[in-house]
């Protein structure tokens, strides 16, 4: 059985997959609503005025330390013969779990004033935002999966 990040970052489906990507961070972003709804637009359009193509770079140069993480995830989906997206679904924490333990690292290391404190900001209801993806993520990673 392949590995995840053999799967989304193949040389085939790289650019694909950050196209995708790119496409469930607007649709969530787009998303949200009320006083937290717009802290975060107004954090993810601060996130995006760093330099042009800043986030698409981001995802692509991610992409595979989150396959790694969620590698184990999509193999215990795949041994237990069950729908990705329904199986991320149902342990959405743990998938959470393992991007955030990415990006707040990035974030801590981040030369960028602009990223950090925007992460800073953020972070608190970060999990919960996260979770609230993962359903997309799924159905994003099953589609280039199969």
């Amino acid at each position: 059985m392949p590995k995840l990040p053999e799967v989304l970052t193949s040389d085939v489906k790289k650019a694909l997959v950050v196209d995708d990507c790119l496409a469930l961070i607007d649709a969530e972003v787009a998303d949200k609503s009320g006083i937290s709804g717009l802290a975060i637009k107004a954090g993810y359009a601060a996130v995006k005025g760093v330099k042009p193509g800043f986030i698409k770079q981001v995802v692509s140069d991610l992409l595979p330390e989150f396959a790694t993480a969620l590698d184990p995830l999509y193999q215990e989906a795949k041994s237990g013969n069950k729908a990705i997206a329904a199986f991320f679904s149902a342990n959405g924490g743990r998938v959470a779990d393992a991007l955030l333990a990415i990006t707040d690292s990035k974030a801590k290391n981040s030369k960028s004033g602009v990223v950090k404190g925007t992460y800073d900001k953020l972070r608190g209801s970060a999990k919960k935002n996260v979770e609230a993806a993962v359903p997309r993520l799924g159905q994003m990673i099953e589609k280039h999966a199969n």
